[in-house]
């Protein structure tokens, strides 16, 4: 299995790294793509892809991610974006050997930071990504239209994907019809998400070619974990779900999302046999 979306810098302020690490490799994770969420977040990912590569493979991403554009009212958020945005483009013309995509960016409705700065953040990120053939991981919250209007306005011609995705159908269609992958985590574990779960039923039958799978650890807990940290290795239980529910075979579960993933992230498949 692979956990297209776990920020492993954060999950180890909460637990330690090896044994969470370890405890994934025992439950059949072989990879994880760990996502950043500022320029400090870059290099602490690379350097863990490094010190644990003899456990499992872990890539990264360069990224911006909406929550922390702005860290206090007394600095002044666009002159911040703005060197976080060169610091950027600087990182990707001598790219670490882990990394696959850039992000974690996009737009979120419910938080207090500008919209026109994480507007500004987005479009920088889809143009760079353009730019150096990387694909995007995207964060949504309430802003589907929002996120649909920005790779417009971008003119955005490569591919990603929308993490955590909780949409709708349509949703859902006009992202991969722009070759976009969603990626499906613990909302699916909990019996009141009907809309996602419907959703995801769909996409099963229709899309299964664009489905990832994913934990946003440590954020994110699966149902009937709740008040504690998630983990790589509850990857399981959105599986379980999936298997359950949908009456998918594991075997196809795991085989499928794992080509997707290497496709998506341009990864080698002889590294995933």
């Amino acid at each position: 299995m692979i956990d297209s979306h776990c920020h492993l810098d954060l999950l180890a302020q909460k637990k330690d790294l090896r044994v969470a690490l370890e405890s994934a490799k025992a439950a059949g994770l072989t990879r994880i793509m760990a996502p950043s969420i500022n320029p400090e977040s870059w290099q602490a990912l690379q350097a863990l892809s490094e010190r644990y590569e003899s456990l499992l493979s872990i890539d990264t991403a360069l990224g911006l991610h909406p929550y922390f554009l702005t860290c206090s009212e007394l600095e002044k958020p666009e002159q911040t974006l703005k060197e976080s945005l060169r610091q950027l483009e600087a990182a990707t013309a001598n790219l670490h050997h882990s990394v696959k995509a850039l992000g974690e960016t996009g737009i979120d409705g419910h938080i207090s930071v500008p919209l026109a700065l994480q507007k500004e953040a987005l479009h920088n990120h889809l143009k760079l990504a353009d730019k150096v053939s990387l694909p995007v991981i995207l964060h949504h919250r309430k802003s589907h239209h929002l996120l649909v209007e920005a790779l417009k306005l971008a003119n955005y011609q490569g591919v990603g994907v929308v993490h955590a995705f909780s949409g709708s159908i349509e949703a859902a269609k006009g992202y991969i019809e722009r070759g976009f992958y969603l990626g499906i985590g613990g909302t699916i574990t909990y019996e009141r998400a009907q809309k996602t779960r419907n959703t995801l039923g769909f996409l099963l039958e229709h899309h299964f070619d664009k489905l990832l799978l994913e934990t946003d650890a440590p954020d994110m807990p699966m149902c009937g974990r709740q008040g504690e940290a998630n983990e790589p290795r509850y990857l399981s239980d959105v599986v379980d779900v999936i298997r359950d529910c949908y009456g998918v075979p594991l075997k196809e579960i795991v085989s499928t999302t794992t080509v997707n993933y290497t496709r998506l992230f341009n990864i080698d498949a002889g590294s995933e046999a």
